[in-house]
């Protein structure tokens, strides 16, 4: 399943990429930043894609996002600039710290990436901000209730019903060098709201979940194919997410 499909983007070729693309972009709004523009498509759904465009006016890249409902706070800890595109970018950050300003004393590290990353300015570090953080399933298990979940975990590495490993940090060398790190985690959670959701401009449907999560909620979306039966209030999803969000107020500046 791709990025994409998880919020009703479901393509099959490069050609249906482009008429998908151009479709977006005559209905989304800009935001012009020094390495470039942002082409900003908001389906009614929640559903986003983010158009990128150099200084050059050529086309860079494209992003899914889903603007939900979450909130969360985190200590910003470092910026994440990436290869693939001038425009994309990522946060080194720490979940729910107790401290304003102290990452440490938050629950675990973590990466995540920005849509609109190069829009935000010079931003001050370490800085606890609330955020939007949305999970786009990439697989995912279903629970009905914890006593399923816990029949559910095989092996001697038991999950707990509320966890959040980030797993994009993990790296076999000790220095990991942040620009090649994930915006991924593996996350368990039990879910607090359930919906169907219909892409405006596909027509496609997709699952949507607000789930509480070790650190906080998050919205998760998921491709229909994904479960093979409607996922309900209380019952628990566990799975392998790819991390991307949005800061809800705006940051203090160096």
């Amino acid at each position: 399943m791709s990025n994409l499909s998880a919020i009703g983007f479901d393509i099959d070729s490069e050609e249906e990429f482009y008429i998908l693309a151009k479709k977006a972009y005559a209905k989304a709004s800009s935001i012009k930043t020094d390495k470039g523009t942002y082409f900003q498509y908001s389906d009614p759904s929640g559903a986003e894609l983010w158009i990128q465009s150099n200084t050059k006016h050529e086309l860079i890249g494209v992003n899914p996002y889903y603007k939900g409902i979450s909130k969360r706070t985190v200590c910003l800890i470092a910026n994440i600039d990436r290869e693939i595109s001038a425009l994309d970018g990522a946060f080194h950050s720490w979940a729910d710290p107790t401290e304003p300003g102290n990452p440490e004393s938050g629950a675990y590290p973590f990466v995540f990436d920005v849509p609109n990353h190069k829009s935000l300015g010079s931003i001050k570090f370490p800085q606890s901000i609330e955020i939007q953080l949305s999970a786009f399933a990439q697989d995912i298990d279903y629970y009905e209730n914890e006593k399923a979940f816990e029949q559910g975990q095989e092996g001697e590495q038991k999950w707990a019903a509320q966890s959040f490993v980030p797993s994009g940090l993990f790296s076999s060398n000790a220095n990991l060098d942040l620009s090649l790190a994930v915006a991924a985690g593996l996350i368990s959670g039990t879910i607090k709201e359930s919906d169907k959701k219909r892409n405006d401009l596909t027509g496609q449907e997709f699952q949507w979940m607000l789930v509480d999560t070790l650190g906080g909620e998050i919205d998760v979306v998921a491709d229909l194919e994904l479960f093979s039966t409607d996922p309900q209030v209380g019952g628990l999803i566990q799975g392998q997410f790819w991390l991307t969000g949005q800061l809800l107020k705006l940051p203090e500046l160096v």
